[in-house]
């Protein structure tokens, strides 16, 4: 069997920008590895999860990894806090959280993510003061920070379970049935959870809305007072005053093994805990990163090498990297841009320059993260195979325009993993 490098580069599609000559910042970036990988191979476009659908990651990387999501999927909640060590039972309700920054009417949301920089120290010592300082009404709670503004929610009932059929407080994201959705357009206030449509008579939903509702506005109060904040505050920095909840979920997911159902052994490095969850319910091994020093020319040369290096050990490597999404967030084009020429030179140069002969190598992303409305979107993203037995069909290059025309065609995002499996295989 040969082997198999799956690469998923985060939030990496996008529509073309007027100001990058109408192309998008993978068209207009400087990428000739990848561009090699495509001309010597297949190209095509890919509908995550479904057309229609703008994913979260979540979703999305099961479904690459060849699951039904709509199947399978529990919310993100329960993922992230299985990543982050925390025991998630039936019954439990958990969240995926931002640290946010919220004006003094107390509604309404100055920044979702407190800047972006409030660094995992400070969040670590928010996170203590919490759980220290907040009591909910028949109901004990875990709140964790993982990293940066990011978190993890779990709330267990005394008495009762609670249901995971609740919505967001969270007003960047909605809520399609179990699904998490981004919203290109949203109201800039946190909002009361509910329970969710259907579930309105449910006690176990109407529950943990209260609950959820409560911990939310204790964890406000308590955030204001601290002295972190006020530091903050005297630094000219946001203060990261409320907590944004959302995807809940009261289970884990069960997965079928990978290895089982491919007969195929893979290791998986990543960089957030959802992916690390996802990782990790579905059996693949977590190869260990060194703690990144923050510039992409130190770090992602060692990615590429850690990327070697295990692949003698497996029969495949799930590499996530999360360089182009956080820019497109912030719309900010010229950034993503520039991230992704340094994947190309740092991380598949070295890698393309030592990988056997023997190698299936594909790319794609979870998503499209389209800078113009900094938010993820339904439109498709690019994919290329490259690889012996892999006959060229001519693309000159890697992006969303030149893969629209790739013999791939069009395809979901749980067709890819069969695909590579099989040309491993021949």
């Amino acid at each position: 069997m040969k082997k198999i490098f799956y690469i998923v580069l985060d939030g990496l599609g996008d529509l073309p920008i007027k100001e990058l000559g109408n192309k998008t910042p993978l068209e207009a970036a400087l990428t000739p590895n990848l561009d090699r990988l495509a001309q010597k191979g297949r190209t095509g476009i890919v509908y995550p999860v479904a057309k229609g659908i703008a994913p979260e990651s979540d979703i999305a990387v099961i479904s690459l990894l060849g699951y039904d999501a709509h199947k399978y999927y529990t919310g993100r909640g329960p993922l992230e806090s299985f990543a982050e060590g925390i025991t998630v039972n039936d019954g439990n309700v958990a969240f995926r959280v931002n640290f946010a920054t919220v004006a003094e009417d107390g509604k309404t949301i100055r920044d979702r993510r407190v800047g972006r920089n409030l660094s995992t120290g400070e969040a670590a010592a928010l996170a203590k003061e919490i759980n220290s300082k907040v009591t909910l009404s028949g109901a004990v709670f875990e709140f964790k920070n993982t990293i940066g503004h990011r978190g993890v929610l779990v709330i267990r009932g005394i008495r009762s379970r609670l249901s995971g059929w609740i919505t967001n407080t969270d007003p960047a994201y909605d809520r399609e049935g179990v699904f998490g959705v981004a919203k290109e357009k949203f109201e800039n206030f946190w909002i009361e959870s509910l329970p969710m449509p259907g579930y309105e008579n449910s006690q176990e939903a109407v529950e943990a809305a209260a609950l959820l509702n409560e911990f939310t506005q204790k964890s406000h109060k308590v955030l204001n007072d601290s002295l972190i904040n006020k530091k903050r505050l005297s630094e000219n920095k946001m203060p990261g005053n409320v907590i944004l909840s959302r995807d809940a979920g009261d289970r884990l997911p069960e997965f079928p093994p990978l290895q089982g159902l491919y007969n195929a052994r893979f290791g998986s490095f990543v960089q957030m805990p959802v992916e690390k969850g996802i990782a990790l319910l579905t059996g693949m091994e977590i190869i260990d990163l060194p703690e990144s020093s923050g510039h992409l020319d130190v770090d992602y040369p060692v990615w590429a090498k850690v990327a070697l290096e295990s692949i003698k050990k497996y029969d495949g490597i799930y590499v996530h990297i999360k360089g182009p999404d956080e820019p497109a967030h912030d719309g900010d084009f010229n950034k993503k841009k520039e991230i992704i020429e340094a994947i190309d030179k740092y991380f598949f140069s070295p890698l393309l320059s030592k990988a056997e002969m023997d190698t299936i190598i594909a790319v794609t992303a979870d998503h499209s993260t389209v800078c113009a409305i900094k938010a993820h979107s339904a439109d498709p993203v690019p994919l290329l195979i490259s690889g012996p037995g892999v006959k060229p069909d001519g693309s000159l290059s890697f992006s969303e325009k030149a893969a629209a025309s790739g013999s791939l065609g069009e395809l979901l995002g749980q067709d890819i993993m069969p695909l590579l499996i099989k040309l491993a295989k021949e």
